[in-house]
């Protein structure tokens, strides 16, 4: 049975993104770079890029993303708490939240599936400093504008 192509919104693919941790919660490097890494290698299977990153001064980076953010925390979809390990946000997906990515996940692509659940585990598996240096490593067009040279 063929995959029918499906126009996914910016939502739809921050709350895909998010849902593969189950309720673990993505720190800001962490979504910006899942996003990033979305953008760069889904883009075929979900409509195009959905943000447009630029190099700054942590690599990829779009303001886009915490306004995607905001506005699905104000329909009740993303819970944005303080980190108890410092001053930044977490984000993550409430129980409707969920819900909502399970469908958008249904009609995602199997292989768009299988890769956002690899990609977050991957930025949710390294340090700061270690996902800069991963992203730098395989983009080092993003290290452009960056204060960190990892």
């Amino acid at each position: 049975m063929p995959i029918r192509k499906t126009k996914f919104s910016k939502a739809d693919i921050v709350l895909a993104a998010l849902s593969p941790p189950g309720g673990v919660p993505h720190t800001p490097v962490q979504v910006q770079k899942l996003l990033f890494l979305v953008d760069r290698n889904l883009a075929s299977l979900i409509g195009g890029p959905k943000f447009n990153f630029q190099p700054l001064h942590y690599g990829p980076f779009d303001l886009e993303v915490y306004s995607t953010l905001q506005d699905l925390a104000k329909r009740g979809l993303v819970e944005i708490t303080r980190s108890s390990q410092g001053n930044w946000s977490e984000y993550r997906l409430t129980p409707r939240g969920q819900s909502s990515a399970k469908d958008v996940l249904s009609r995602l692509d199997p292989r768009a599936q299988d890769y956002l659940e690899r990609a977050s585990d991957f930025v949710r598996s390294l340090s700061f400093i270690d996902l800069i240096s991963a992203i730098y490593k395989a983009y080092p067009e993003m290290r452009a504008n960056s204060v960190f040279q990892g």
